[in-house]
Parts: C-alpha cells; sequence; structure tokens
C-alpha cells in the first residue's frame, strides 16, 4: 500500500507520525504542528497503516514492523533517503523499529511516550489509558471514545464535543475497525508479540534521542521512560510538567521549539 501523507515546508526532512487511538490520523494529531514546523523542516506527516488516508490493505504481522516496512517504502517512492523522525505514542513505537530496521536512514529520534519503548517500573500494568482504549474496542461508542481521550490529557477542555464527533465518526468505519482488531491481534498474537517489546532491542539504537513524556501520561505513565534512558546509548529526557500523553498539544509552543533545536542540522 501507499501511506497517505501531509508535506510541507523546506528543509531537511522530518516524519511525523501519529498515535494509535481510536479515529486518529496525522491531520488530528499534528494539524497544528506541521505548520509550526514547516518554516524549518521539509515535514511529511503519515497516516500510519489503519488509520486516516492509510486504510484498506490488511495488517500483517507485527504492528511497528509492518508500519515501518510501509514508511521505507513511502520514502523510498518519494527519493528521501534519510530522516528525522518524530513519534508520539504508537507513531513512536514505528519510528524506534524503523531506526532498528534500517538504521542510516534515521537520523535524530523524538519520542513522545513511545509505546513498545516504555516499560512501566512502577504504574500498573495495563495502564488507565489502554484499559479505556480496550473498553472501547470491545464496545465502540462516543462516551467510551471520550473516556479514552480523556485520559490523554491534563487539561480535559482539550476535548471537545467537536473532537469526539470528528474521531468517533474515523473510528466507526468499518475499514478502521478491522484494522483496530488487526493492529490489537498482533501484539498478542504468540508469533509476533515480542517484535512489539522494543525495549528489548532498544541497546542497538545509536541514534541521537530526545525521549519527551508528560509528568501526567495516563497512557504510557512516565516510569515508562526509565528503561529507555539506561539502555539508549544517546538518549535524554525532557519532562514537562501538567502535561498528559499529548505533548506537541498541551505544550504547543514549548515542544515546538524544542523539537526545532533538536533537530535543527
Amino acid at each position: 500500500m501507499t501511506l497517505a501523507f501531509r508535506r510541507d515546508g523546506a528543509g531537511s526532512p522530518v516524519v511525523l507520525l501519529h498515535g494509535g487511538g481510536p479515529g486518529a490520523s496525522a491531520e488530528s494529531n499534528f494539524g497544528r504542528t506541521i505548520p509550526a514546523l514547516a518554516p524549518h523542516f521539509d515535514v511529511l506527516a503519515v497516516d500510519q497503516p489503519g488509520y486516516g488516508g492509510s486504510l484498506g490493505d490488511p495488517i500483517t504481522g507485527q504492528y511497528f514492523t509492518h508500519a515501518a516496512t510501509e514508511l521505507a517504502a513511502l520514502l523510498d517512492k518519494l527519493g528521501i533517503e534519510r530522516v528525522d523522525l518524530i513519534g508520539n505514542s504508537l507513531g513512536g513505537g514505528t519510528a524506534v523499529r524503523f531506526a532498528l530496521m534500517h538504521p542510516g536512514r534515521a537520523r535524530r529520534l523524538l519520542l513522545m511516550g513511545p509505546g513498545g519503548l516504555s516499560l512501566n517500573v512502577f504504574s500498573a500494568d495495563p495502564t488507565e489509558g489502554v484499559k479505556r482504549l480496550g473498553a472501547f474496542g470491545r464496545d465502540p461508542s462516543r462516551a467510551r471514545l471520550a473516556a479514552f481521550l480523556r485520559t490523554l490529557v491534563f487539561d480535559p477542555s482539550l476535548i471537545t464535543d467537536e473532537l469526539i464527533e470528528e474521531r468517533f465518526r474515523a473510528a466507526v468505519d468499518p475499514a478502521a475497525m478491522r484494522a483496530m482488531r488487526e493492529m490489537g491481534a498482533s501484539f498478542s498474537n504468540p508469533e509476533t508479540y515480542e517484535e512489539g517489546l522494543l525495549w528489548r532491542d532498544a541497546h542497538r539504537l545509536r541514534h541521537e534521542t530526545l525521549l519527551v513524556w508528560g509528568r501526567e501520561d495516563r497512557v504510557n505513565p512516565l516510569d515508562g521512560a526509565l528503561v529507555a534512558l539506561k539502555v539508549l546509548r544517546n538518549a535524554r529526557l525532557h519532562v514537562f510538567g501538567g502535561c498528559g500523553h499529548w505533548a506537541h498539544l498541551e505544550k504547543f509552543d514549548e515542544f515546538n521549539r524544542l523539537a526545532i533545536d533538536f533537530l535543527t542540522p
């Protein structure tokens, strides 16, 4: 398949990989971020497999591996050899797997509460956010989607009725529901699930990495950063107080300055 994407700006290429909640897409997660980064970079905001405009083809194998393979194919098609990557949650997991599979094609990694790399040391597992995500998957409703979305933020005013409605319409599309089931299965299938345990392989990464976490993250809690910070050879950690899982939105201006400073060649 060819992943859908939005491209804007000029300069060194930066790929944005969104999180994986119901109804997510590059535009939904990064619609405000793209114009903030475009004056500095060639921004490629990608709809990951099973989301937005990248629906249709089945998800095969472990999700992070599948998504990283599709991303490499997209970059080949666009003639882009090497990129920086910004990944939030599920997108962070895809970014890590891409860098592990294609180490020469990734330059720097900016990872926000990354899935697969986060390993809870003290917090309960599954977390509140993951439980609410599962509840929506078992019995989709606006109320369950709203409950999940509110776990993503520290400031509940960010979860508007308009956002809930927009995400719900996208999430209950039959192709999106099928993709959600396929993705979920890839994280539990005995033949593939270990590929999703990225913290096991993170010691192989040599890329300069910036871990970004919200102190009040209820999906991938802050203590999940500790193992990643220990095993990554070239990593630093930035923590935003008064912030949940969506650091790029809740700390919009601060996050953009941080990203620009970190990724500027």
